[in-house]
């Protein structure tokens, strides 16, 4: 198969075009200004409208007088309440607005939306790695545990030791990453909440990509021991230590160098260690070889950062349509970031399969509330300068936006954070909406390809899984052609459906998923810092 870029070519400079607004549910009263550089004091609209004030694109237009304390409505929804009176064609923004109290967590509608179910999505079908544990990865990574940060540095050398010695010579290996991250010792290890970064790690172990091998990296003296991040007997490990050759994969003893071992003599004997290690774990990945697998396989994280005003109108719908797509198919897809949801929450607990799926949805809310309240914010800590300067006014705004990705399918799943997943469908994770904490969870959860949003812009990117980046305007698309995978502007443009990109997604996973063509993010290897989220103290 050859492999192509999932873009090759800039877009050629859009035309002027006529004033656009776009009005997202009957309701509104304002409406999103589209076009590139926003529009001008005077411009009519098309509704006869005239602009009294610039209003930047992105930004509202208030579309009628809204009167001091009357609420201002975006899709259908409040959005926060005018502190003084607005006259019609006014720009709303951020400073004029009063931000709605969170929706309580009592009297919420329970599982009460039944949608007659969509015919399944059927003859799809992507190469992917096969594990034994009946699990499929869309690439063949060798992946490095390290318990602690301490090692991190000695990691990072044997890495690029065993990049440029060993792997030519495995050419079905795809790439050697060293699961770095801040975590191991001088942390309250016994912690309640400590479970959650312990958990993370173990499971962003065993992530499909990695194809079961699993190599560990220890200092000796950390809080995080091995056999505490991955227990014996769990998993098929049993409890071995300094195994050359194992000989077994995922049912082999655990492969644990211990730099403090007497048996290193000086730095370049701990970095031998990790490179003679990795040979073997090489050797039995490099004999994978790819297999026609149904759709059903994939496990797709679809996460948005760097938003913008067009986020929950041209990129966001078209993930939710390709979301529903991946539903029919019966793949595994997530949403996540608790805080970009709290708003909605009446509108998640609704589309719960059951009421124990939507009592669980209540508890990670809850829980999430709590963790705020001991830092003394709530989720409107959640919004960003850029946030605001791509047309979001707050939180609610930016969360009736960011739902949108999960589609219109049942929620039939939530995981806590760090929790891995066990069932196909559309599963909440919760998680933090940070782009970087959110990744690791999803990782750890088990995504074998991941999905990101972005308006104003990110080159966000993981070592783990392919990233395929979507921009919510058509200026972004042109600016950064490569780095961005789809131009979902095209929907706010004209020039294209929801159902059009989230067709074009969708081909694309499966493309990308094959290992038929490569993301911006690989081509470039922009690869983020794996960030656990961890809510227990630091000692």
């Amino acid at each position: 198969m050859t492999e192509s870029m999932a873009s090759t070519t800039p877009a050629t400079a859009a035309p002027a075009r006529p004033p656009l607004t776009i009005r997202m549910h009957e309701r509104d009263n304002v409406a999103i200004v589209a076009n590139d550089g926003g529009l001008a004091a005077g411009t009519a609209l098309a509704c006869g409208l005239v602009l009294r004030e610039r209003v930047p694109q992105g930004h509202k237009v208030a579309l009628a007088d809204i009167a001091a304390g009357a609420p201002v409505l975006r899709y259908g929804v409040a959005i926060g309440h005018a502190l003084a009176d607005i006259p019609a064609g006014s720009w709303v923004h951020e400073r004029l607005l009063k931000m709605p109290d969170a929706v309580g967590l009592d009297e919420l509608p329970i599982a009460t939306v039944r949608p007659a179910p969509l015919p399944p999505l059927q003859g799809y079908t992507f190469e992917g790695y096969r594990n034994a544990d009946g699990s499929v990865g869309t690439r063949n990574i060798l992946a490095i545990t390290q318990t602690v940060q301490c090692v991190a540095g000695v990691t990072a050398c044997a890495v690029q030791r065993i990049k440029a010695e060993l792997l030519p010579r495995f050419p079905n290996v795809d790439d050697v990453v060293a699961l770095e991250h801040g975590y191991g010792c001088g942390v309250a290890i016994d912690a309640p909440d400590a479970v959650v970064p312990i958990r993370t790690l173990r499971n962003i172990s065993l992530n499909p990509n990695f194809g079961g091998e699993l190599m560990v990296v220890s200092l000796g003296c950390e809080k995080l021991q091995p056999e505490r991040l991955l227990p014996p007997g769990s998993f098929g490990i049993v409890d071995q230590r300094q195994v050359v050759d194992s000989g077994g994969g995922a049912d082999a003893a655990l492969d644990v160098v211990c730099l403090q071992d007497d048996a290193h003599v000086g730095f370049m004997a701990m970095v031998e260690a990790i490179v003679r290690q990795a040979e073997p774990h090489l050797e039995r990945l490099n004999a994978r070889r790819r297999v026609t697998v149904p759709a059903s396989e994939l496990v797709v994280g679809v996460q948005c950062g760097g938003s913008d005003a067009f986020s929950g109108i041209t990129a966001n719908p078209a993930v939710g349509f390709c979301s529903d797509l991946l539903v029919r198919a019966g793949a595994s897809v997530m949403f996540s970031e608790v805080t970009e949801v709290r708003d909605a929450i009446d509108q998640l607990t609704s589309r719960a399969t059951t009421p124990e799926v939507a009592a669980a949805l209540i508890r990670e809310m809850a829980w999430y509330d709590t963790y705020l309240q001991r830092g003394r914010v709530d989720r409107s800590a959640n919004t960003t300068p850029g946030n605001k300067q791509g047309g979001l006014s707050n939180i609610v705004e930016k969360a009736m936006g960011s739902i949108v990705k999960s589609g219109s399918a049942p929620i039939s799943g939530v995981l806590a954070p760090g929790e891995k997943l066990e069932h196909r469908g559309l599963t909440f994770a919760a998680t933090p909406a940070s782009d970087f904490i959110c990744g690791t969870l999803q990782l750890a959860a088990g995504m074998n390809l991941h999905v990101f949003t972005t308006g104003r812009g990110t080159p966000y990117g993981l070592a783990a899984v392919p990233v395929i980046k979507v921009a919510t305007r058509s200026e972004l698309a042109r600016r950064w052609h490569d780095l961005m995978d789809v131009n979902a502007g095209t929907i706010a443009d004209g020039t294209a459906g929801i159902e059009d990109v989230g067709w074009e997604l969708f081909r694309l996973m499966l493309d990308v998923a094959s290992g038929r063509r490569r993301t911006w993010a690989e081509h470039w290897k922009l690869h983020n810092a794996l960030v656990l989220f961890n809510p227990a103290p630091v000692t």
